[in-house]
Order: C-alpha cells, then sequence, then structure tokens
C-alpha cells in the first residue's frame, strides 16, 4: 500500500482521481477511497462517512467544478452517508445502489448500513450515468451487500469495485444479507470482462485485475476445503474452526472471520453438504 494523505486528492490518471477518507480501522484499512471522476464535471464515487473535515477536503477538492452525479455502490456507513452533505453542498443528484435498510449483525459498526440513504436514482445493470467524456455503467456485483453495484468507466476501460474486490484484503461477507454464492457468481462476472483497471473503495489500484480475481475466488475455495475437512473430522462450531483456520491474524479480526466462516457454512447447508446442529455444525455423510 502505498503511503497517501487523508483529504488530499491524487490524479490517478487523466480522468480519475482520488481522496483518502479519515477513518482508518482494521476493517477499513488506510480509510475509505473516494474516487471523483471527470475533468470539467465530476461525478463522486463513494463519498464516504459524513464527519465536517471529511466533507470540506472533498469539496475543496471539487474545486468549483459542477457534480453532475454522486454515485453509490453500497450503503455501508463508511461509503454512503457523506452523500447527503455532498449533495447540499452542490445539488447534484445521488445515483446508484437501491436503499437496503438492514440490521446487520456483523462485526464492525461502520459496516452497518445507512437507513438514511436516499437516492435520487437507482441504476439497474446497464444503466449509466454521464458526464462530459464519461459514462460510468452499473455492474450488479452482490455478494458483500446485496445491493452492490460496480461502476465501469469505458473510456479507460476502469471498473470501480467498491469493497466487492478491494487492493488490500478479501472482502468480508456477513449473513444474512452478505451471500457466499453470490459473492463466488460475482467474481466470476468480473473473470468475463476484460478491464484494464480495479479502483477499489480500500487500497492501491489493481493492475492486474484478472490475475487477484483468479486469486480470491482460489482463496475462497481454499476456505471452503478448510471447512469441508474440519467437519469430516468432527462435528465444530464456527469460533473453534476459525482459531484453527485463521492462525496468526489480529484477533480483533475474529469477529469478521467468524462472520465469512458461516456465509461458507450456509452456502454449504444450501447445496446439502452440512448441517446445522444448535451451535455447530456437521459433514453431510456420504
Amino acid at each position: 500500500m502505498t503511503e497517501q494523505p487523508t483529504g488530499v486528492a491524487e490524479t490517478l490518471e487523466p480522468l480519475v482521481s482520488r481522496l483518502l477518507a479519515p477513518n482508518p480501522s482494521p476493517f477499513t484499512n488506510t480509510g475509505t477511497q473516494v474516487h471523483l471522476v471527470g475533468a470539467t464535471d465530476l461525478a463522486v464515487i463513494d463519498p464516504g462517512p459524513d464527519t465536517p473535515e471529511h466533507i470540506d477536503a472533498l469539496i475543496a477538492a471539487i474545486a468549483g467544478r459542477p457534480v453532475a452525479a454522486i454515485v453509490i455502490t453500497h450503503t455501508h456507513r463508511d461509503h454512503s452517508p457523506g452523500s447527503r452533505p455532498l449533495k447540499a453542498a452542490t445539488g447534484a443528484p445521488i445515483i446508484g445502489c437501491a436503499p437496503l435498510a438492514f440490521d446487520d449483525s456483523g462485526p464492525r459498526a461502520d459496516a452497518s448500513f445507512d437507513h438514511d440513504y436516499a437516492p435520487d436514482r437507482v441504476l439497474a445493470e446497464g444503466e449509466s450515468v454521464a458526464g462530459q467524456g464519461w459514462t460510468l455503467t452499473a455492474l450488479a456485483t452482490p455478494g458483500h451487500t446485496s445491493n452492490h453495484l460496480c461502476f465501469a468507466l469505458p473510456e479507460t476501460k476502469a471498473l470501480f469495485t467498491g469493497d466487492h474486490v478491494m487492493g488490500w484484503s478479501t472482502s468480508i461477507v456477513s449473513p444474512p444479507d452478505g451471500d457466499m454464492a453470490d459473492y463466488m457468481r460475482s467474481l466470476d462476472k468480473l473473470m468475463q470482462r476484460d478491464d484494464r483497471i480495479y479502483y477499489p473503495a480500500h487500497g492501491d489500484p489493481v493492475e492486474n485485475p484478472q490475475r487477484l480475481v483468479r486469486g480470491m475466488m482460489g482463496h475462497r475455495k481454499q476456505r471452503e476445503g478448510q471447512i469441508v475437512r474440519l467437519l469430516r473430522e468432527e462435528t465444530r462450531a464456527i469460533p473453534g474452526m476459525v482459531e484453527r483456520m485463521y492462525v496468526g491474524i489480529d484477533p480483533r479480526l475474529f469477529p469478521a472471520a467468524e462472520r465469512s466462516v458461516l456465509a461458507h457454512l450456509i452456502d454449504l447447508r444450501n447445496r446439502g453438504l452440512v448441517v446445522e446442529q444448535g451451535d455447530a455444525w456437521s459433514i453431510v455423510k456420504d
């Protein structure tokens, strides 16, 4: 990860710049990356948290240029709340994913949903918003959340991946809204594309996206294999599986790991491979 100061716009290519929000954590890495697309008029993708310091920095980066759209990939609280003060300051419409008022039982406060998110326009698969010299086309990528969208910039073959594909870690898939089967299908969907570069909401740009996505799919399949092997040995509860599977990780990440293991188990259960027995899980015998 390259060193990047918060609140300072950095040009990534002529049509794209980014600004880092001041919300670092074990789950957001250095913070949420806000992307500005365009030269004369702008789209602001995932404006981030609603804090005065951050919104002031974002408005300074906009530098008086008209904002054509505030574009949202999904409604976790480290992504969409800044849309409201930014709309008030610029008059721009909020466009992107559908609202999702959901009580997430996941492991982190910033992963709970933004219940006040109110888009002016919801984009379906293949629908676009455009400005001078740029187009952003929605790509439905459920899994991390059920309402997650990525946005393709066909003018430069870039893809803004939100939290679906990040530049520093794999995404948390936290049931009941997060769905591992959907997540894997969405990764496979990206494998069928030929994007040149990914711009994620956390971490650096991904310059070899196909290789990363292939590795992420392999990693998830490896985790699934670990779970199956552990359950072939004996019936187990999720915390015990996490201790065996995630050796050496920051203990603060254990709750997130438990959510991902649960997502794998639900997928395996739906495929008839495991069964739930109270707080424990066991393999379906051949």
